[in-house]
């Protein structure tokens, strides 16, 4: 399986969540690598990875989490889909905060990458 965006290089400015990506019904072992490639100081950004059975309704806890991240570099996140229910689609959910001085608008580049593990 070739790596898997859930999410392009994208600029975030504040809370939201990537499309719905599609994933491999026998995908059970993952890695989702997430990658920082633009930040300003004093903020963090919070990534979680929720599933869904149909790609409209998602669980109500998240299947993992980043932990909260502040500067430019890339994280790796080695996980289990659950098999009840089948995960068939999964998505990012992010927070995002700004404090100090100047404008409290957060920015940060932001890019994930889905592999499977053997």
């Amino acid at each position: 399986m070739a790596p898997l965006f859930l999410l392009p290089e994208t600029v975030i400015v504040a809370a939201g969540h990537s499309e719905a990506s599609e994933v491999p019904a026998e995908l059970r072992s993952v890695q989702v690598t997430l990658g920082i490639t633009a930040s300003v100081e004093q903020q963090s950004i919070d990534v979680s990875i929720e599933g869904s059975s149909d790609g409209t309704t998602w669980l109500a806890k998240a299947v993992a989490a980043f932990p909260q991240r502040f500067y430019v570099g890339t994280a790796a996140l080695v996980f289990e889909l659950p098999t009840e229910p089948t995960i068939q689609f999964l998505r990012l959910r992010w927070q995002v905060n700004r404090w100090g001085r100047g404008s409290l608008q957060p920015r940060f580049g932001v890019y994930a990458v889905l592999e499977r593990l053997v």
